[in-house]
């Protein structure tokens, strides 16, 4: 689809074809097809069946309604933020006092879209013409136009400093996937980094896999799940110690969405390895990746399996929002023949396989379980990890959340 295409679906005529196309099935496209282009121009229809398959697509990230009164491409709804993790960005801009801001690499426009409708006045920058007509077009569908101007240029090569905010998303895929030195990202990290600098505020969005190394020393990183998912690491410049919008300086974070709880620390405490208890956590993986496991862990009144696994084991229940709890039922050393014989003798017919700190795969262990399903049979948890350096096998059964502390 190119911008004039595009232009025809902002038509009276295309806006027909897109009510006229809503929820047809891929099933059906060829039929719908066949039918419209009797009386349409077929690129325009093709424009709008994709548009649909979009829509639909984008039901996740923005919920039904949303998703279709926006317009996407399908690279840019690839890289574009959830609605709840922009929502929840914008909110923190606001809270540090923002007013203006300059969204760098926007993309479609969810987050400067999410900013808008805080009450912050953007100025959102891509570089590609139909990326950029598309971000005009959601910020007419919602209604926020008059807050979000769209400027089609080379990023680089915009001034911002009118602004008292800066939000930047470096392109992180190529035409060959994924891309993971920060290098090379488009703008390089770099560069967005000394443009953060520059602003009063600012936040860079990167890969969640970001080093902590690579983070630079007056950055606060924060780390995003949503719904147990991890979405993004955000480079937050705050140029402010503690307070209401941040950690102190030289933390890290991790924000749990959508919820809202977030853990603060350091990311550079080590907490203590002992003997399995009763019960065991499983840490949200943004908890993970900003290295706060010791942090969850003295919250807990818990310690380690194994000083580098990522569980937690307590010896009474705990409530907790940042980590999974299971009551643990057995601790053996890896053995599927054993671990194959017991779930048969305790009627287990379906089991849910985690892993940390093991070569072999849930799905290989599975097949080799060869467990036959029941309707009236039980369930298990079982952890493939290492316990004080041996493979080791965990059972269990999950705790309903925010168990009462014991």
């Amino acid at each position: 689809m190119d911008v004039e295409v595009f232009a025809g679906l902002l038509s009276a005529e295309g806006q027909g074809l897109l009510r006229e196309v809503r929820g047809v099935a891929p099933a059906q496209e060829l039929a719908v097809a066949t039918r419209l282009r009797r009386r349409h121009d077929a690129a325009l229809v093709a424009a709008a069946l994709a548009q649909n398959r979009l829509r639909t697509r984008a039901e996740a990230k923005f919920g039904p309604e949303e998703a279709h009164s926006l317009y996407f491409t399908a690279d840019g709804l690839e890289q574009a933020t959830r609605a709840g993790v922009a929502e929840h960005r914008a909110r923190r801009f606001a809270a540090l006092g923002v007013r203006s801001a300059a969204d760098l690499c926007c993309g479609i426009g969810a987050d400067a879209l999410a900013l808008a409708r805080a009450g912050i006045r953007v100025l959102a920058v891509d570089r590609d013409p139909l990326t950029c007509a598309v971000a005009r077009a959601n910020a007419d569908a919602l209604g926020v136009a008059d807050r979000m101007e769209v400027r089609c240029a080379d990023v680089t090569e915009v001034p911002t400093g009118d602004r008292d905010a800066l939000f930047a998303d470096p392109a992180r895929r190529t035409g060959r996937g994924r891309v993971f030195d920060p290098e090379a990202y488009s703008p390089p990290l770099s560069w967005a980094v000394e443009a953060a600098r520059a602003a009063p505020v600012a936040a860079l969005k990167v890969a969640p896999g970001i080093p902590h190394e690579a983070v630079p020393e007056e950055a606060e990183p924060e780390w995003v799940s949503y719904g147990g998912d991890v979405k993004e690491a955000v480079l937050w410049f705050t140029g402010r110690g503690a307070g209401e919008a941040g950690a102190a300086a030289g933390g890290v974070r991790a924000t749990l969405l959508p919820s809202g709880e977030t853990l603060t620390g350091d990311g550079r405490a080590r907490a203590e390895a002992g003997p399995v208890g009763r019960y065991l956590y499983e840490p949200d993986g943004a908890v993970v990746r900003a290295h706060l496991v010791a942090e969850l862990a003295r919250r807990l009144s818990g310690r380690l399996i194994d000083p580098t696994i990522a569980y937690v084991t307590t010896d009474a229940p705990r409530s907790t929002p940042y980590a999974t709890g299971y009551e643990l039922t057995d601790v053996l050393p890896f053995n599927v023949k054993k671990l194959r014989a017991l779930l048969r003798e305790r009627g287990v017919g379906s089991v849910t396989v985690k892993k940390r700190g093991s070569a072999v795969e849930p799905e290989e262990l599975r097949r080799k379980l060869k467990l036959e399903a029941r309707a009236a049979g039980g369930s298990c948890t079982v952890f493939l990890t290492r316990v004080a350096g041996a493979p080791s096998m965990l059972l269990g059964h999950p705790l309903p959340r925010r168990t009462p502390a014991g």
